[in-house]
């Protein structure tokens, strides 16, 4: 059976989810922004019919409301539940790591290893827009590797919290150099095929997220 051509529309939709997540994330949007079709459909140069789609898929990870009879909007960020969240995000996140060392073809390990060095140059620069670069690529490779369909459905809304919440408070309360060593850790077990190994990297990385996390949490009281 020949290889399924992806239609242009499905294409577009998920071209529209990257671009107004990243919009939300970004503040570009911010929490609370009545969204309008119409006019992310001008901005974006892309058809009505995938901005909603997009919308639809935003919806369902949280990261927008719909309210009937008035419109979308941009959701609040909950900082009480940023814990709850990493509790779950742990399991997942380990699952993935271990399956991603595990099954990863020889040329997914030496992009693990390439994107490894790109985190250690970030760490040595600390350019915030290249870590958000290279945590994308690595996020693509796991998922990928791995190939786990029902973890990578239940990490989806996860990250798309966990990147907002980032994007807000790390630049105060985190460690840039930090949170790249322990990337470049975890993608460097995964290039040597060390199932354990990974599996303890990510959960090292998860001991982080979850102290800077409690330390913002504390300075604005809610924890």
């Amino acid at each position: 059976m020949g290889k399924q051509i992806e239609q242009p529309e499905l294409s577009q939709a998920r071209q529209a989810y990257r671009l107004i997540e990243e919009m939300i994330v970004t503040l570009k949007l911010p929490p609370g922004h009545k969204i309008s079709e119409i006019s992310l459909s001008k901005t974006l140069g892309i058809g009505r019919t995938p901005i909603r789609e997009a919308l639809q898929r935003l919806s369902f990870e949280g990261t927008v409301r719909v309210v009937p009879r008035s419109g979308v909007f941009v959701s609040e960020i909950d900082l009480v539940e940023q814990l709850g969240m990493l509790e779950v995000r742990r399991g997942i996140e380990s699952v993935l790591a271990g399956r991603a060392a595990r099954f990863a073809t020889n040329s997914l390990k030496r992009e693990f290893a390439a994107v490894a060095d790109a985190f250690d140059k970030v760490a040595a620069s600390r350019e915030g827009a290249a870590f958000v670069a290279a945590d994308r690529e690595f996020n693509t490779l796991v998922i990928q590797a791995a190939n786990s369909k029902y973890a990578t459905q239940a990490i989806g809304p996860i990250e798309a919290q966990t990147r907002r919440f980032w994007f807000l408070y790390f630049k105060e309360f985190g460690d840039l150099q930090r949170v790249c060593e322990l990337h470049a850790a975890i993608a460097r077990k995964i290039a040597r095929g060390d199932e354990a190994g990974a599996k303890q990297a990510s959960d090292a990385l998860m001991d982080y997220v979850e102290e800077y996390t409690k330390k913002t949490l504390r300075v604005y009281g809610v924890a």
